[in-house]
């Protein structure tokens, strides 16, 4: 079973605040650092860096290579990875004395995926294997009618949530990977087992795991139910939290491992990401999320 994202690849530029900027108000940051981000890269790291062989798609800018160089590093397959006559995505992060974060995000080559560029892509992968979706690309309606007429499973992550995502047809998702702000725009539901209960009656053929923030994470699907809570930590920079945990969740679906197993590794290891400055480089590999679950 092979894993293919196609996703964002942001350039991220994480500034340290006090608070998150209010309307009208200026204030000075105490720090300034770049970062590899966007969700599409991040969900690829944790699935790499968790053991599952993945395949990145999507576009950059020539200001892009470092993506590139990122691949090899972290053993991503950067085969469908094009560059684009535009800038790279990026995105403008705060992160307070919490280390609450807001973003900010420009689009740039992100935006430029073309019908015969998916076409391509998804030509080269089976019935049965995984396509990961996030909403921070163009094309998701697209997308998904391609990867479900391939025999793909599709999970998607409806990050960030908009419009866009109205003209999906969710039918032919196979997970849904969402928090409870997401839950929320896309069932009118504000309580967890309510979001898990309105998606379940939508789309009946689909798994969903709701994550909680400070109170843990829900799977639920045809025929079970699971619960798993945070592993309390100091957290340091929750940006890449949600993305660390998607891409263990699916890395172990990819390993055939048993749900309470996944949501275990996957809640250990969004732990060690918060504790972390940046998005990629907080992301932990699976020897330190077994080693730390073992201590």
């Amino acid at each position: 079973m092979k894993v293919l994202n196609i996703g964002s690849m942001n350039l991220d530029h994480v500034y340290t605040v006090d608070h998150i900027v209010e309307p009208g108000e200026t204030q000075s940051s105490t720090q300034l650092q770049l970062f590899l981000g966007g969700k599409g890269m991040n969900q690829s790291v944790a699935l790499a860096k968790a053991g599952v062989e993945v395949y990145q798609g999507g576009m950059i800018g020539e200001d892009g290579s470092v993506f590139l160089d990122a691949c090899r590093e972290y053993g991503i397959h950067a085969d469908y990875i094009r560059t684009v006559d535009a800038r790279t995505g990026h995105a403008i992060i705060q992160i307070d004395k919490n280390a609450q974060n807001c973003i900010l995000l420009y689009g740039g080559a992100n935006q430029a995926l073309t019908e015969a560029y998916v076409d391509e892509v998804i030509s080269q992968f089976d019935s049965g294997d995984i396509l990961l979706l996030q909403n921070e690309v163009n094309l998701l309606p697209y997308i998904v009618d391609r990867g479900h007429a391939q025999g793909m499973k599709i999970v998607l992550n409806p990050s960030p949530f908009d419009d866009k995502l109205k003209a999906v047809d969710m039918t032919k998702i196979s997970l849904f990977l969402l928090n409870e702000i997401e839950g929320y725009q896309l069932t009118g539901c504000r309580e967890p087992d309510a979001i898990i209960d309105s998606i379940r009656e939508r789309f009946p053929h689909a798994a969903v795991v709701l994550t909680l923030g400070s109170d843990g994470a829900v799977y639920a699907d045809q025929s079970c139910k699971h619960f798993q809570p945070i592993f309390p930590i100091k957290a340091v920079d929750t940006t890449a939290a949600g993305d660390t945990f998607t891409g263990y969740f699916i890395a172990g679906l990819a390993q055939g491992m048993e749900i309470p197993d996944i949501l275990r590794m996957s809640a250990k290891a969004s732990s060690i990401a918060v504790s972390r400055a940046g998005a990629v480089p907080s992301i932990p590999y699976r020897n330190e999320v077994i080693a730390s679950l073992e201590a």
